[in-house]
């Protein structure tokens, strides 16, 4: 049977034409089938209507056409097999004003043929069921406009989210109610969301994604295919780095390849570049630096010259590639350093950042390439702060000045490193973060991410070093000032 050349609109199911009582249409023959629909209704008086027929149509009759001895000879099989050969969904037989019933013939020729006949009583015109064809194909079309709106938003509301990808497959696979999944260049499955189909047609699934992934000229950018009953497909992302979508369902509706393509357009921009044009300056940049030359000389290369570290943490799920990419987009920057613990996102510092669902930051005071390696040590500093204090977002902002300020920099920081001289990194920076937490034992030990009990030993051991009483709220404001005048 040839694929019909089907309308761009949804198809009508045949049971809802039978159910308009004001069309009164019976099913006397053929399949009960409640998967078979019509695009269409076409009325034609020809004996063979094999030649204007595209498929999926409706074919309305009066039989004006049927010869007088047609009922003992093979006119009605050769009739009906034309018309399912040509793709023909259903016939309608009239029954004014030629015939008074349906020819028996005809009824047992739409049995063996599997065509559902169905009988149009005289008070019902063919042009009436046509009409009514087309207002249920206008109602089914408003509903799929009304579905594929609500798909597009809800993928659009997931994109946002701060696990963008899982997201958005998720919400993939409820809407036409199948498996999503995420490929990535070398057809790993990175994430996926729904129920996972049987191994063999997830293999076909992976299988029908590689006929997608960008392989020359010519490399179809969609696929489909039906293994075991299965609906397949598979959609190249637009980023051009190799990632595929794929999706398994158990049906086809309408709509349903609008919102996987609206899916595949969000997940291309999510896995993709975050600013066009800037690859090569940052592949230059990099270039230079492996190279031999410092910071500060590559720095325009990056389109700003004083710039924010940002450190991020995710707050439940452990980080991928893909998120940290979007952390970075939401921040406005592509120059994203994905470590096992923490994001580091090097901003624009004309750009404030926000808080972002689902993350912990800490952020840098503006700094110029120089420094940046200060401004990354404030950035952990200030997210080990976030955390403790549990707020999403904390800044190590410009302090106003303060009466440390009036002494002589080179002395105060002289005297600084003579006071703190016998402390160890490791314990400098437990008494850095322990005073800033107000002497907090359990928010300090989140900040370092170690048992509180751990933080006690190490402030004990300080004070012992320093043969100081760090009660003392004298000492601690001097120990503070020291840990300024030598902090990075």
């Amino acid at each position: 049977m040839p694929e019909p050349a089907v309308p761009p609109t949804p198809p009508v199911p045949l049971s809802a034409l039978l159910a308009r009582e004001d069309l009164a249409l019976r099913r006397i023959a053929g399949p009960a089938d409640a998967d078979t629909v019509i695009h269409w209704a076409h009325t034609s008086e020809m004996a063979d209507p094999f030649p204007y027929l595209l498929g999926g149509e409706l074919l309305l009759t009066a039989g004006v056409h049927v010869p007088e001895a047609a009922g003992s000879g093979t006119y009605f099989d050769d009739y009906v097999s034309r018309i399912v050969a040509a793709g023909g969904a259903a016939l309608g037989f009239g029954l004014a004003p030629v015939h008074d019933t349906v020819p028996r013939a005809l009824v047992a020729a739409c049995d063996a043929y599997g065509l559902p006949l169905l009988e149009v009583p005289p008070q019902t015109t063919f042009s009436g069921v046509a009409r009514a064809v087309w207002q249920l194909m206008a109602q089914a079309r408003l509903a799929e406009l009304r579905r594929v709106t609500e798909a597009q938003q809800s993928l659009a509301a997931a994109a946002s989210r701060p696990d963008p990808v899982p997201a958005v497959l998720r919400q993939l696979a409820q809407r036409v109610g199948g498996w999503a999944v995420l490929y990535g260049p070398e057809g790993a499955v990175i994430a996926s969301a729904g129920r996972g189909p049987e191994q063999t047609v997830s293999g076909a699934l992976a299988e029908l994604a590689v006929v997608v992934r960008p392989s020359g000229p010519g490399t179809p950018t969609a696929a489909s295919d039906t293994i075991a009953g299965t609906h397949l497909s598979a959609y190249a992302l637009g980023s051009g780095q190799g990632f595929v979508l794929g999706v398994a369902a158990a049906r086809r509706d309408s709509g349903d390849h609008t919102i996987a393509s609206v899916a595949a357009v969000l997940l291309s921009l999510l896995t993709g570049e975050h600013q066009s044009g800037s690859g090569a300056a940052r592949s230059s940049a990099l270039v230079r630096m492996l190279l031999g030359a410092e910071p500060e000389a590559v720095a325009p290369l990056l389109g700003a010259e004083r710039r924010l570290v940002v450190h991020g943490s995710p707050d439940t799920q452990p980080c991928d590639p893909v998120a940290a990419s979007a952390l970075g987009a939401a921040l406005g920057s592509p120059l994203v350093d994905l470590a096992p613990d923490v994001v580091r996102v090097l901003a624009p510092a004309d750009r404030e950042p926000a808080p972002q669902p689902g993350w912990t930051l800490g952020v840098s005071a503006p700094a110029t390439a120089r420094d940046w390696p200060a401004a990354d040590t404030q950035a952990a500093r200030a997210l080990s702060r976030a955390r403790a204090t549990r707020t999403p977002l904390f800044r190590h902002g410009n302090q106003r000045p303060a009466l440390a300020d009036l002494l002589a920099p080179d002395e105060a920081e002289a005297h600084a490193r003579d006071l703190l001289a016998p402390l160890t990194a490791p314990l400098t920076e437990t008494l850095r973060t322990w005073l800033s937490l107000h002497g907090s034992w359990d928010r300090t030990a989140v900040a370092l991410s170690v048992h509180r009990n751990t933080v006690r030993q190490r402030i004990a051991r300080c004070a012992a070093l320093l043969e100081t009483d760090l009660d003392d709220p004298d000492v601690r404001m001097e120990l503070w000032f020291a840990l300024r005048r030598i902090e990075p």
